[in-house]
């Protein structure tokens, strides 16, 4: 995790600066409803190369959203889902789908 003097002094800023970019919404909202495999996120996300999603993610843990589970099978088996402070993230991203949602209903 980043320390207080790493982060920017804005709060929106700070939040964008954990969230922001395309594809870790779109992790977060995959995440949301239950733990996923990584081939499966690089699955469903489509467009994401296996770098991004890589890298998005291992951000996503450095920054105490996201876990890492992995379970020292062979085959290897490794989850990925949201941490306690991950879901305190839920209204924002319901909140941006509810505007999404709004918007479609008043756009031609």
């Amino acid at each position: 995790m980043k320390t207080k003097k790493e982060l920017p002094e804005c709060p929106v800023a700070t939040s964008v600066s954990l969230i922001g970019g395309k594809w870790k919404l779109l992790i977060i909202r995959n995440l949301k409803s239950r733990p996923w495999r990584f081939n499966e996120l690089q699955r469903d996300l489509d467009g994401i190369s296996q770098k991004v999603l890589t890298d998005s993610l291992r951000q996503m843990i450095d920054d105490g959203l996201v876990y890492r589970n992995d379970y020292h099978e062979n085959p290897p088996r490794v989850d990925y889902g949201l941490t306690d402070l991950g879901k305190e993230m839920m209204p924002i991203i319901d909140a941006l789908a509810d505007f999404g949602i709004y918007y479609k209903t008043v756009v031609d």
